[in-house]
């Protein structure tokens, strides 16, 4: 079964072929980075238009890197939410032509589930499982039952990890994408140099704030004199978020060991889980509970098509497919019905 999938929720436009056998057969990504580095951040109306140029040649290139004809694809997967709606509408509609023009089912891949299931495309991983998913958009932990069942016990309050990396690295001059500008600035730097507070580290509760993070942040920024300065304060502000991320497992795997459920493992997956720094220190915690931990590809972590395309094939193998009356949704929250 040849699964196409296609992603353009926000800054990438990608397409992706996979089997039901977990074979990546083509995985092609545009990222428009260079569009959106001048204004250090993403212009949604830049997004859509670019969007809108390159789709139709990145999934000529993902059928040719394939090796395979429009003709032979079984089902088309296109991602409707959440996300930016320009993005997304040019996206689902031409996900759905396909559909149409080949009449092959549909899925309207939901991005947050397509994180959350993308682990099972690059390992071998039973249900249920802990997920910690960081992105740019989102920033939450659930228990991940089935394809169809995700219990979320912790969600940010305010700003995701992500936009705090972006936020951040703005403030520094580091510039965009401020995920690996922070963690590659950050390298060398003393990270007990500036006293971040943790927020929501002193309660019993699985959700996430950044937002008083980013605050001290800025106001540290007026004790910058140096560039040392700016390596310390980099570095204190990854290991802030370190510090965040680990009492909120520990909290999270309370709450799992208290409902009784074994956890095949842990998995933490979207752009943030690309960083280094984060895996390993996750890695141990979970040593520590001798639990497995797992993360995919740092190709598989940012928004790409493969993961939309497998979760085509989570979806198919449940007998579930949508309606091609199906709209992009902006919101669309983790679980909840697509047909």
């Amino acid at each position: 079964m040849y699964v196409l999938g296609i992603e353009s929720s926000c800054d990438e436009t990608a397409a992706a072929i996979v089997t039901e056998k977990k074979e990546i057969l083509s995985n092609i990504i545009y990222s428009q980075i260079e569009e959106h580095r001048l204004f250090g951040g993403v212009v949604p109306e830049l997004a859509a238009r670019a969007h809108l140029e390159k789709i139709d040649l990145v999934v000529e290139k993902a059928l040719e890197d394939a090796d395979l004809e429009i003709s032979q694809i079984d089902v088309v997967a296109g991602t409707c939410g959440p996300g930016l709606i320009g993005g997304l509408i040019v996206g689902a509609t031409f996900s759905k032509s396909i559909s149409m023009a080949m009449n092959i089912p549909f899925i309207a891949a939901n991005h947050i589930e397509a994180h959350a299931l993308s682990i099972r495309l690059t390992e071998n991983i039973d249900f249920p499982y802990l997920l910690l998913l960081m992105s740019g958009g989102h920033c939450q932990s659930c228990i991940v039952h089935s394809a169809n069942h995700f219990e979320i016990i912790g969600k940010t309050l305010d700003d995701s990890i992500g936009e705090a990396f972006d936020k951040v690295a703005k403030l520094l001059g580091l510039g965009y994408p401020g995920g690996p500008a922070v963690e590659k600035k950050s390298a060398g730097g003393d990270d007990e140099s500036f006293p971040l507070p943790r927020p929501l580290c002193r309660k019993e509760s699985c959700d996430f704030s950044f937002a008083g993070l980013k605050t001290a942040v800025r106001i540290a920024t007026g004790k910058c004199k140096t560039e040392q300065d700016r390596i310390n304060l980099s570095a204190s502000f990854q290991r802030a978020v370190i510090d965040i991320l680990v009492y909120k497992t520990e909290q999270a795997l309370g709450i799992c060991r208290g409902k009784g459920i074994g956890l095949s493992a842990v998995v933490i997956s979207g752009g943030v889980a690309a960083n280094q720094r984060i895996r390993t220190e996750l890695q141990n915690i979970c040593h520590q509970h001798g639990l497995r931990f797992l993360a995919p590809p740092a190709n598989i972590c940012t928004d790409n098509g493969a993961m939309i395309a497998w979760l085509g094939v989570e979806k198919i193998l449940v007998n579930q497919r949508s309606d091609l009356r199906f709209s992009p949704r902006p919101r669309w929250p983790l679980g909840t019905h697509c047909s």
